[in-house]
């Protein structure tokens, strides 16, 4: 084992974790209420009436409950003056009513019945037929189609400004559930480095990290990718991944849930020695992750960070802008119980930077034909400027703990 990179067998690797959930705490029922309250004060802002909660992390952020989105119209009205009404099929009740941590009445509908028709109807009882409806921005189109057909007077928005007005600035609790899911997924890629061999698979390590994720407490990844070679410069993997060979660049990208908060770390490191330009190259993105870090002052926009780690890499020779060899996306993006939400940092998001938000920083290098480099940990923001979830990798030769 070199720096925690081999040397172990998988059951050696997985002894090692231990379930690290036992101290965390689920959001308290106190907190939906804070969040009602506020989206209530959004909502008068926008002067809307009701807004319409998907099932989705929408639903479950105001009610805690966690179900899926489908064909099958499973939501929340949520009314101006605070009351909840919940949408749902009839034969579901008893399933969902239980994960109603927010009370509220139940207008359920049979399969042959339209909920659209429920939901228009619901709102128009309540202010009227020209009544202001927002519709949680991640709801399908048909939904939103449904409920203009059943009242075409409703006056119909995006709930945007209230969902990520509420959901963009963290409290104290959701930041120790997403600080949990960190530590938890930064031991999975501890664990994972050290099982690394000579023509191993990148679906065994995709197994190993799932089984690990399981070992610290999760139910297992949210997410993977590895990637081993010159598909590190693909962002998101390739159709048909290499096996492991010596001196390939290594990519791994995975994360987990706990308590519906997402974790989401990635690590690039290579499986013997270095080359010097696989170290040069390295160097460059570990600098740029700290532009982007020292840039993110509250009260200045988001894409002021985006700017700070793609300057500093075109004045290293890469870009500019998108172009290879260079940055190829966004340097990142929201976290929370969504992988991605809002705000992000790129060039033309001005949202202001705000305690309490979390983010992504990862300012990847892609060498197109020779490997990319993909360093990625997140921080929130405090009213004193950026805090890091997990330590970033040290060095090329040191991605985990700290240089001696």
């Amino acid at each position: 084992m070199v720096n925690g990179i081999g040397g172990k067998n998988k059951e050696e690797a997985l002894n090692g974790l231990h379930d690290m959930t036992a101290s965390v705490a689920p959001i308290a029922v106190s907190e939906y209420r804070q969040r009602i309250n506020k989206a209530r004060m959004l909502m008068q802002q926008q002067q809307l009436d009701a807004v319409l909660l998907n099932a989705g992390t929408n639903l479950r952020y105001f009610t805690g409950v966690d179900w899926y989105a489908s064909e099958r119209l499973v939501a929340a009205l949520l009314l101006r003056d605070g009351r909840l009404l919940y949408v749902l099929p009839h034969f579901e009740i008893g399933s969902i009513e239980p994960l109603m941590l927010v009370s509220g009445d139940i207008l359920s509908w049979h399969e042959h019945e339209n909920p659209y028709q429920i939901c228009a109807e619901a709102v128009m009882a309540f202010a009227g037929q020209q009544a202001r409806l927002a519709i949680d921005e991640s709801a399908q189109f048909f939904i939103a189609d449904g409920i203009r057909q059943a009242g075409p007077e409703l006056q119909l928005s995006n709930a945007k400004a209230v969902t990520a007005g509420c959901r963009m600035q963290k409290s104290a609790a959701e930041l120790a559930l997403i600080q949990r899911a960190m530590d938890m997924t930064l031991a999975v890629h501890q664990a994972t480095a050290s099982i690394l061999y000579p023509g191993i698979s990148t679906d065994e390590v995709s197994r190993f990290i799932n089984e690990a994720h399981r070992r610290v407490g999760a139910s297992g990844s949210y997410f993977c990718i590895v990637l081993f070679g010159g598909d590190t410069a693909f962002p998101h993997g390739v159709a048909n991944p290499k096996a492991l060979e010596d001196g390939d660049m290594v990519l791994i990208d995975t994360g987990c849930r706990v308590h519906g908060y997402l974790s989401d770390i990635t690590r690039s490191y290579v499986f013997g020695t270095p080359s010097d330009k696989q170290r040069q190259v390295w160097q460059h993105e570990k600098q740029a992750q700290l532009a982007a870090f020292a840039a993110a002052r509250p009260g200045q926009p988001c894409e002021t960070v985006d700017h700070a780690a793609r300057s500093y890499l075109v004045e290293q020779g890469y870009g500019p802008d998108y172009n290879l060899p260079g940055l190829p996306h966004r340097t990142g993006h929201g976290i929370g119980l969504d992988i991605h939400e809002w705000p992000y940092l790129v060039q033309g998001d001005v949202t202001p930077l705000l305690p309490g938000m979390c983010f992504s920083n990862e300012p990847m290098l892609v060498l197109p034909g020779e490997f990319g480099v993909r360093l990625e940990d997140h921080f929130y923001i405090t009213e004193a400027g950026p805090v890091w979830f997990t330590e970033p990798a040290h060095a090329i030769d040191q991605p985990f703990g700290k240089p001696a």
